[in-house]
């Protein structure tokens, strides 16, 4: 019998520190820059508006599109990964928003809009979603997998932070034009860490996964074939099973109640009630930071906790937080938009550790795959409220129909979670167990 010592060693190797954390590493900054480049529309409405004309209705539906493929691409792209590795699939990712992002400095009709920010920038973060954090961590960890999850879910929260405010400072002072070149350069950049530091799998570099005790298979690479076909067979499988349509459904109303409106029109909303587009660009920032600490507390309490107890807090919260929010905009901030801030901030995406956990539980090796139509989901969510709240924004000329509509869906996701079944047999790679 493996000895309680040896099964908490790193690996068999035992050789510190373990490469994993290095994949981790540059898995953050990749995600960092995805969370950047999506959050960019959001900011950008207002300044495309005043130059093209377009109305809010019309942006949002190249914000849709982008917000759509970035949920429907992903499980090919985790799919991808299996069949042509972690590298390739990110780096190639990474130069579809640079020339999608790049691009968008010529346009002159809606279009083009859609074409490159809708659909280029899309598909290359949707390759960059939660199902690449779902990846890296089922094949790199045993140990702290829900920590980890929780960290490069957070990373998400980071890239907003980081770029949001100094988007919102470009666009104000140069133009929109100039924030979406930075976000073509950042792109770019990013490239060549993933190409050298990258891994497919552990056993590429002759080490087990992270916390995988003496014997284990964790980490050691699985021949796979169907490419991008493969997630077609597993979404036909994944279908037979209740649990997916609960948690599918659930998260959809997490992407409705967070990336599709409050990321994609808060600022507008804000600015509608007299704020600076600055002011209300840096709350939305600061509800990134919050979260950061909020999900990375997720991903660890997922490793100590029924997942489903956690998500049914979290929608509860986060459809209370959205009931009052039309009461709180003003022409400055008030400690009560704070006090917003703080309470959203910390629930903003802590769904996302409990979910990729029920995902590995019930559907096992194919948990990441099936995690990525579970996203798909989120991100469909997401383009219905990007583009019902725009034109809910130009029939009734305010967002309040579309904050108390969000705020009553969570209440729906919460039911759906606790009737999420969990199995009944223990993971044998370390899998949180119910």
């Amino acid at each position: 019998m493996t000895s309680l010592r040896t099964a908490r060693r790193p690996d068999a190797a035992g050789r510190w520190p373990h490469p994993a954390w290095t994949v981790a590493a540059v898995g953050f900054v990749a995600l960092i820059g995805a969370a950047a480049f999506r959050s960019v529309p959001g900011v950008l409405m207002d300044p495309l508006h005043d130059e093209f004309g377009w109305s809010h209705g019309t942006i949002g539906t190249a914000v849709s599109l982008n917000l759509l493929l970035y949920g429907l691409i992903s499980p090919f792209a985790a799919a991808l990964m299996d069949r042509f590795g972690i590298r390739l699939v990110v780096a190639c990712a990474l130069v579809l928003v640079a020339l999608g992002s790049g691009l968008t400095v010529f346009m002159t009709q809606p279009w083009q809009l859609v074409a490159t920010w809708g659909l280029l920038v899309g598909v290359g973060v949707g390759s960059m979603s939660m199902p690449f954090v779902a990846t890296i961590t089922s094949r790199w960890f045993v140990r702290h997998r829900g920590l980890v999850t929780g960290v490069l879910t957070a990373a998400g929260a980071t890239g907003q932070l980081v770029f949001l405010p100094l988007i919102a400072w470009l666009a104000d002072r140069h133009g929109w034009r100039l924030p979406a070149l930075v976000v073509a350069a950042v792109a770019l950049a990013v490239v060549p860490l993933v190409l050298c530091f990258v891994r497919d799998y552990p056993s590429d570099v002759g080490r087990l996964a992270y916390g995988a005790p003496d014997g284990s298979t964790a980490g050691t690479r699985v021949a796979v074939a169907g490419g991008a076909l493969r997630a077609l067979t597993v979404l036909r499988l994944a279908a037979r099973k209740p649990g997916f349509w609960l948690l599918a459904g659930g998260f959809a109303i997490c992407g409705a109640s967070t990336n599709g409106l409050v990321g994609t029109h808060f600022v507008s909303a804000a600015h509608d009630h007299g704020m600076p587009v600055t002011t209300a660009a840096g709350l939305l920032a600061l509800v990134g930071v919050f979260d950061v600490v909020g999900t990375i507390c997720s991903g660890w309490l997922t490793d100590l906790v029924d997942p489903r107890l956690l998500l049914v807090g979290y929608y509860s919260l986060r459809g209370l937080s959205l009931l009052i929010l039309p009461h709180l905009f003003a022409p400055q901030t008030e400690p009560s938009m704070w006090v917003f801030v703080i309470f959203y901030g910390l629930d903003w995406i802590a769904t996302v550790p409990p979910t990729v956990a029920l995902c590995r539980e019930i559907f096992g090796e194919d948990g990441p795959v099936a995690f990525g139509w579970v996203f798909a989901s989120h991100q469909v969510g997401a383009a219905i409220a990007a583009t019902g709240a725009g034109v809910v924004r130009d029939l009734q000329g305010s967002y309040t129909p579309a904050w108390y509509l969000a705020g009553g869906l969570c209440g729906l996701a919460a039911v759906l979670s606790i009737l999420v079944a969990r199995p009944q047999a223990p993971s044998l790679d370390g899998a949180v167990r119910p």
